[in-house]
């Protein structure tokens, strides 16, 4: 059985939203780059295996860097119809990893945004493959049916739940401050947001939608 992959992408989005990525370095972790991403990961000596997007967002100086040191560079007209982080997730799927960790994909322009978060859901289909979204405040990822544990993070203590389907059936919440017995919860609600946990771990249910989990800092 070959091993799973660990793969962590690195967007063009506001650098100082970037936690450090010193953390989360490996031998195994595949780094991909995307647009100004690319520069990100050069900054930081981290050598992307691919880098991807139109690159319009870097100076002449930055793309020659990237050009010497990036070993695959899939640079594509800013005309197209995927998004550059769309075809850095396009990919990375085909690497079948069992971990994506997606960095430089918050802040900046609002629809880039909302598009990066939704877009998880056309390439997370099961709770089998596990995409998160980090940066220096959050971290965010999305479940589907099932049980699931979280474990306490000093420094991420807040705890939000936003269904991102039309209702999440049937929601648990166990070992939390506030706690949730089969509720039923519509999308656009806000009843399921900043929580905390009370102990150590705590678990979650849901038999039916889609469920996003974000942990947060003030």
């Amino acid at each position: 059985m070959s091993k799973k992959k660990t793969i962590h992408i690195v967007a063009g989005g506001p650098e100082t939203l970037i936690p450090n990525l010193a953390s989360y370095k490996g031998e195994d972790i595949i780094w991909v780059g995307v647009d100004r991403g690319v520069y990100y990961l050069l900054k930081r000596a981290i050598i992307p295996t691919l880098s991807v997007g139109d690159f319009d967002s870097v100076t002449s100086d930055e793309w020659e860097k990237i050009q010497q040191y990036v070993p695959e560079i899939n640079r594509f007209i800013p005309e197209k119809d995927e998004s550059d982080m769309e075809l850095a997730l396009m990919w990375t799927m085909k690497q079948s990893p069992s971990l994506v960790r997606v960095f430089g994909a918050t802040g900046g322009r609002m629809d880039h945004f909302l598009t990066n978060i939704f877009m998880l859901t056309n390439y997370q289909t099961s709770n089998s493959l596990t995409i998160e979204i980090i940066d220096i405040q959050n971290e965010m990822m999305i479940f589907y049916p099932g049980v699931h544990k979280v474990s306490r993070s000093i420094e991420k203590k807040y705890i939000s739940f936003i269904p991102l389907s039309a209702e999440v059936a049937s929601l648990n919440l166990s070992g939390f401050k506030y706690v949730l017995t089969d509720r039923n919860i519509k999308f656009g609600t806000s009843l399921c947001i900043s929580n905390e946990l009370i102990q150590e771990t705590g678990t979650f249910s849901f038999e039916k939608g889609i469920l996003m989990m974000i942990r947060s800092t003030d």
